[in-house]
C-alpha cells in the first residue's frame, strides 16, 4: 500500500461515513466489506440475498439489506424518485418497480440521505453504474456532465490526478472545461493538496495552429471564467505542463507549466492510454475511476478489480461526501 493511498484510509476513518454495496454476492465485494469493518473505515452496507451473505461474511453483523424481502423506505425512495422525474416516469409505482434494480436503490438510498455513497461495477458496466446514478442521484448544479478520473500514486510517493480517462470519449469545450473544474476539486478532496491544473493537447501555447488545438484553448478560458480562483493554464504539451526545464523554455510567463499536478487530456483515447503508460511502465498506482460530477458520490468500479481496489474507491466516496478545505 502506498503513502498516498494508507492516508486516503485514515482519513476515511476519521469521518466513518456509511457506503452502501449493491454487488454484494460478488465475492471481491464481501472481502472487502471485511475488511472495511474489520479495520473500522467505514459503516458498510451489503445488498443482497441476507441468508446466503451471513454464512460467508466474518463479520456477522455487518448490515445487510434483504433482497428477499420487501425493500426498506421503497415507497418513500420510489415517490422521491418520481417527483424528480416526472417526464420519464407515470407514476410514483412504476417508480417503486424501477427501484427493484439494486444499483436504482442503492444509488436512490445516497440521494435521500440514508447512506453517504456507494460502490458498484465489479459486476455491472460501467454505463450501468452511471445511468443508475445519474437517474436516481443526479448531477450537481454546477456541472453538465459525469466524468471520470484517475488518482495516480507515483513511486516517488507524489500524486497527480489524470481525466477523462474512462466515461467522456470526446469532450467538447464546454465539457472539457467542467472535466478541469471536477478534476481540480476531487484532487483536493483526495490528497488536501492545492490543484494545479494544465490543459493538454499537442501543442504549447499556440505552437500548432489546429481546431483540436482550439477547443482546448476555448476549454481552458471557459473553465477560468467558471472559477475564477483556479490555478490552471493550457494549452500544454505533457513535458511543458510538468517539466520546470521545459516550462521555462516553452511557457516561460505561464504559473502552471512545469508545476502542474492535475492533468486534463482533451479525450479519452489520450487519457486511457496515458494512465496505463504510467501504471505499466512507471510503477504507478492508479485508483479509479473516480466518478465525479455527481450531487453524491457513488464509484464505479473495472469488473477486473481485486478487492483491495473495492476498499479504496470505499475510502474515495468517503471523502467525496465532504466538503472541500479551501
Amino acid at each position: 500500500m502506498t503513502d498516498i493511498i494508507n492516508d486516503i484510509q485514515k482519513r476515511a476513518a476519521e469521518l466513518q461515513k456509511h457506503i452502501i454495496f449493491p454487488e454484494a454476492d460478488d465475492e471481491r465485494v464481501i472481502k472487502a466489506a471485511d475488511y472495511l469493518r474489520e479495520k473500522k473505515i467505514c459503516n458498510v452496507t451489503l445488498v443482497g440475498d441476507a441468508s446466503a451473505l451471513k454464512s460467508v461474511l466474518a463479520h456477522k453483523s455487518t448490515d445487510i439489506i434483504d433482497t428477499t424481502k420487501p425493500l426498506p423506505h421503497a415507497a418513500i425512495l420510489a415517490k422521491r424518485l418520481w417527483q424528480r422525474r416526472k417526464d420519464k416516469l407515470k407514476s410514483w409505482q412504476e417508480a417503486e418497480e424501477f427501484l427493484k434494480n439494486r444499483l436504482n436503490y442503492a444509488s436512490a438510498l445516497i440521494e435521500a440521505g440514508y447512506v453517504d455513497g456507494g460502490v458498484a461495477g465489479s459486476v455491472a458496466s460501467t454505463g450501468d453504474v452511471i445511468r443508475a446514478a445519474i437517474r436516481c442521484i443526479g448531477l450537481k448544479e454546477e456541472t453538465n456532465i459525469v466524468s471520470s478520473c484517475f488518482l495516480m500514486a507515483l513511486s516517488s510517493q507524489k500524486a497527480i490526478t489524470y481525466a477523462d480517462c474512462g466515461v467522456v470519449p470526446y469532450p467538447n469545450a464546454e465539457q472539457l472545461a467542467d472535466i478541469a473544474i471536477e478534476s481540480a476539486e476531487t484532487h483536493q478532496r483526495l490528497t488536501g493538496k492545492k490543484p494545479i491544473v494544465a490543459m493538454l493537447s499537442f501543442s504549447t501555447k499556440g505552437s500548432a495552429k489546429h481546431e483540436r488545438v482550439e477547443r482546448v484553448q476555448k476549454a481552458t478560458k471557459l473553465a477560468k471564467a467558471k472559477n475564477p480562483k483556479l490555478d490552471i493554464d493550457g494549452e500544454f504539451q505533457f513535458d511543458a505542463a510538468c517539466v520546470p526545464g521545459v516550462a521555462k523554455r516553452k511557457a516561460p510567463d505561464s504559473a502552471v507549466a512545469g508545476r502542474a499536478n492535475v492533468f486534463i487530456f482533451p479525450n479519452i483515447d489520450a487519457g486511457n492510454i496515458s494512465y496505463k503508460i504510467t501504471e505499466r511502465l512507471a510503477g504507478a498506482s492508479a485508483t479509479g475511476p473516480i466518478l465525479q460530477g455527481l450531487a453524491k458520490p457513488m464509484m464505479d468500479l473495472s469488473r477486473g478489480c481485486s478487492w483491495q481496489d473495492i476498499v479504496n474507491e470505499a475510502c474515495v466516496a468517503a471523502l467525496m461526501n465532504e466538503e472541500v478545505k479551501n
